[in-house]
């Protein structure tokens, strides 16, 4: 019998500024009675910066607008609630840092994903 591999994170090689990603996270809630309830949410955005990438300590900051306004969320990669991480769109970018997206109001270049 062969067994079967899931791979459910993206190598953090893979992921760079300038793509937009679904990050899905395990929710724990409390309920009326003080049952816990689990779930999992998505994050989707876009990422402006990539922090040591391949150490164990390395994040990504995602930026996304929600009701207008600019939401950035900071995901360690070894985070053990992250379920996984889907890579929706890449964007044409020549930086490392994105941080000018804060206060950028054009559209950006798509780029197909191979």
């Amino acid at each position: 019998m062969a067994k079967e591999v899931i791979m459910t994170k993206i190598n953090p090689e893979d992921l760079k500024p300038g793509m937009t990603v679904r990050v899905y996270q395990k929710i724990t809630e409390l309920n009326s009675k003080g049952e816990e309830k689990k779930r999992v949410q998505y994050y989707e955005g876009i990422i402006i910066a990539k922090k040591h990438g391949k150490e164990a300590g390395g994040t990504i900051t995602v930026r996304k607008i929600s009701n207008g306004i600019g939401v950035e969320k900071i995901f360690p990669l070894n985070l053990p609630t992250i379920t996984k991480i889907e890579i929706k769109k890449q964007n044409k970018v020549r930086r490392a840092k994105l941080y000018f997206l804060r206060n950028y109001n054009k559209k950006m270049k798509e780029v197909k994903i191979s």
